[in-house]
């Protein structure tokens, strides 16, 4: 046994709390494989085990999934621990050879403790890899089983003949007097024993379909009302009342039957012989009911205006009637099929029963074949008949039908004829549920109507509004119709609802892409703890920026860096934390990384580049959000600064992102770096003869009466130079905020000109003189010349 592998030496040499702990690792593995092992041996007891029916097959293969499963984890888990074993032997490295130094006596017993694990653990790994080995045969084994039972079901032949059914009408006379004496002695032992259970499950089960029904009302009402006042309903509410009152119906009366059951069940009101007859009765009414909600709501004999096939009112009725009696018979096979199993009456019956339904339900569709539904162009003529394919299909399944049942193959009939009615009835049912998403999820569609109505009205929703609600809607109808429909026809064809569960269950929590498992539930748990993290991160952005930032008044673009610092720092640790939660081997992920980063480095070198340059700006801040800053041909104030690239606004409002690296490798201008003093510049030039001293005097009185202009550094008035007509000056001064300089200097200029208006100081502009001369040998009084030689009327410009 795995159990008994001997440590003796190492617990000689060990302390009491290491031993225990290797002991129990060992032992929990062992103990783990062991019970496997038996599960696994009930398992094919169970198989072996005669007779055993599909439902039992399915279950023992749910089991030995589970036990496959079980040992998967193990393995893993052990595979871990073999793993740290192995790195901490490497990290003592190899014994000292013959004439080395000898080591520490505690690393002696720690190695030669690591290495019996290891031997015992590669006995369990091993034992642990045969065990899934043969649960993984098991689970084949029980599929083999499964398939030949359902082929040997449909093909096993019969011989029909006139004494196989003058024994089934015996039987069935038999089977009936039996089933009544069987119901009638449970009413009887119900109501003399379990008076008040039996009431008591009635009223519930009463209440519970007053609240159904009342309830799908209630919230359906307008779904599934049709409307008397509408004579050309819109498409889409034709479908859409067809889906829904098939849907809310069924499921209403699904909910009623199975709680009527829960309620007989559980108040221990049925016997064992007739809960399956109960079971089936209920399952009876349910399927005739859908089959004859979906004709009626598709046909829709009474209201001819919400019918969505071109059909006459007579065709309505005779297909509502032909469906609803294909139902009545299939079902009442079933029904009378699992009343001879529970009585356990002769296979003749059975046979001859499933021939009656089949024959029956090929006859129904022969005649419907040849009948005259479909409307004309104008409605007033009689119906012509079906589509020239489809009476052909009708004629075909027809006649293979009833061909097959006189084959003798009544089992390959009556699985026929079920999924003809049955899976025909869910396959229209999902259609009908894929085109009313499809209608509603059409631009403009939604908004047209009620609840799109109703929608606009209450919330003030616009035309886009409306549509991207209508494309969630038509989404979540495509869901429903695809949630409800799938199952029910993996049922009809033989599945179980173990089967549907084990595969619901490994799509949620395994899938397996070659050595990559991915678990639905976890990708879905790592996105929530990953929206988690990114909502705390925002909040303690918002709460430090607001509450400590604010208060201690640290600067704008100090309190961007650290908002940003702690956004990526929080979306980081978000994403890891949801890697990690989805069940995404992050150790795989290194190794993709350092596959691809010869290709990083030449292909995203940019963006790293960025990135990097990003991160300096934020530590680093040669400039911070607010700055006025002036880079190449680009200036205006910074806005935004990320890890690739840094918003800036021109005065023209213009955004310019500027890659980070540009900003790192070229000279930057930054006007408020520091801070935001700024010195300003007012040239000004007076005429020649001004007095030089009284204009500076003028100038500093006027810089000195502005509130904005600094005392510390004080206004000054520079005597630039002697210009060509004017004496050049310049006025300069200094303010606290750059952002105030236009405005000031307007407001100077505009004093400057009315003091010297009233101090009768003159702006001077440009003046030259002319002087136009003769060319030589030209007649003087052409010329208009005198004798000196001078222009008559020169003038100055």
């Amino acid at each position: 046994m795995l159990s008994a592998h001997p440590m003796g030496r190492v617990h000689a040499q060990q302390p009491a709390a290491t031993e225990v702990t290797a002991d129990s690792i060992n032992d929990e593995m062992a103990e783990r494989l062991e019970a496997s092992r038996q599960r696994l041996i009930d398992i094919r007891q169970r198989l072996e085990q005669t007779p055993i029916d599909d439902l039992k097959l399915a279950e023992l293969r749910v089991q030995a999934d589970e036990v496959a499963t079980e040992l998967e984890g193990a393995s893993a888990d052990l595979e871990t621990r073999l793993s740290q074993i192995q790195a901490r032997l490497a990290d003592l490295g190899e014994a000292p050879a013959a004439g080395q130094p000898a080591e520490a006596e505690a690393v002696t017993d720690e190695r030669n403790r690591l290495t019996t694990e290891r031997a015992e653990l590669t006995v369990i790994i091993d034992d642990a890899a045969n065990l899934r080995t043969n649960a993984n045969q098991a689970t084949s084994s029980i599929s083999t089983l499964r398939r030949d039972l359902f082929t040997q079901t449909l093909l096993k032949r019969t011989e029909l003949s006139l004494g196989l059914f003058g024994q089934a009408g015996e039987a069935f006379v038999r089977e009936m007097r039996d089933l009544g004496s069987t119901v009638g002695s449970w009413l009887s032992f119900a109501w003399k024993f379990k008076k008040l259970p039996l009431l008591a499950a009635i009223l519930l089960s009463l209440g519970a379909a007053l609240l159904f029904l009342s309830g799908g009302q209630r919230l359906f009402a307008r779904l599934i009302a049709r409307d008397p006042s509408l004579e050309q309903p819109t498409y889409i509410k034709r479908l859409s009342l067809a889906f829904w009152t098939t849907v809310t119906r069924t499921l209403s009366l699904t909910a009623f039957l199975v709680a009527s059951y829960l309620f007989l069940d559980g108040f221990n009101v049925m016997r064992r012989d007739v809960a399956p007859i109960i079971g089936a009765a209920f399952g009876f009414i349910w399927f005739v009911y859908f089959i004859w909600q979906l004709a009626d709501a598709v046909l829709s004999p009474r209201y001819p205006h919400w019918r969505l096939v071109r059909v006459t009112d007579r065709g309505a009725h005779l297909l509502v009637s032909a469906i609803v009696a294909m139902a009545v018979v299939n079902g009442l096979d079933y029904l009378l099929g699992v009343v001879s199993e529970v009585l356990n009456s002769p296979l003749e019956l059975t046979i001859a029963k499933s021939v009656v339904a089949s024959l029956v339900i090929g006859l129904i569709l022969l005649a419907l074949s040849f009948a005259r539904p479909v409307l004309h162009e104008d409605p007033a003529l009689p119906g012509r008949g079906w589509p020239r394919w489809l009476a052909v299909l009708l004629r075909v399944m027809g006649v293979l039908l009833i061909l097959t049942v006189m084959a003798g193959y009544a089992g390959l009939a009556r699985f026929v004829a079920t999924q003809i009615v049955l899976t025909g009835a869910v396959l229209v049912t999902t259609y009908i549920g894929i085109l009313s998403g499809k209608a509603v999820g059409k631009e403009g569609a939604f908004a047209r109507t009620g609840l799109g109505e109703r929608l606009a009205r209450r919330f003030q929703l616009g035309e886009v509004a409306l549509d991207q609600i209508g494309l969630a809607a038509g989404l979540l109808v495509y869901a429903i119709a695809l949630l409800l429909g799938i199952p029910l026809i993996l049922l009809t064809w033989g599945f179980q609802i173990t089967d549907i569960e084990a595969w619901i269950y490994r799509f949620f929590t395994r899938i397996t892409i070659g050595n990559i498992s991915i678990s639905i539930v976890g990708i879905l748990g790592g996105l929530l703890l990953f929206g988690l993290g990114y909502l705390a991160t925002k909040w303690v952005q918002k709460w430090i920026d607001s509450h400590v930032l604010a208060r201690s008044h640290v600067d704008t673009g100090v309190r961007n860096s650290v908002k940003t610092g702690i956004g990526y720092l929080g979306i980081g640790i978000a994403v890891i934390l949801g890697v990690s939660a989805a069940g995404i081997d992050l150790s795989s992920l290194a190794l993709v990384a350092s596959a691809l980063s010869v290709g990083i480095g030449f292909g995203l070198q940019n963006v790293v580049s960025n990135f990097v340059s990003g991160l300096i700006l934020l530590v680093e801040r040669p400039f911070k959000v607010g700055d006025h800053v002036v880079t190449g041909t680009t200036e205006g104030i910074v806005k935004r600064i990320s890890v690739r690239a840094t918003e800036i606004e021109t005065f023209r409002k213009q955004s310019i992102i500027v890659p980070n690296s540009d900003l790192i490798n070229a000279p930057v201008g930054n006007w408020t770096h520091r801070n935001r003093v700024q010195r300003s510049e007012i040239p000004v030039s007076v005429a020649y003869g001004t007095d030089p001293e009284k204009v500076i005097a003028i100038l500093l009185e006027i810089a000195r009466a502005v509130p904005e202009v600094l005392r510390n550094p004080e206004p000054h008035v520079d005597f630039l130079a002697f210009g060509a007509s004017s004496l050049d000056f310049e006025l300069r001064f200094c303010l606290a905020d750059y952002s105030d300089g236009i405005r000031i200097r307007a407001e100077v200029r505009i004093e400057i000109l009315k003091r010297f208006e009233v101090e009768g100081i003159e702006i001077p502009y440009v003046r030259q003189d002319i002087m136009i001369l003769p060319r030589p040998g030209r007649n003087r009084e052409a010329s208009g010349k005198d004798e000196d030689g001078t222009v008559e009327g020169g003038a100055g410009v």
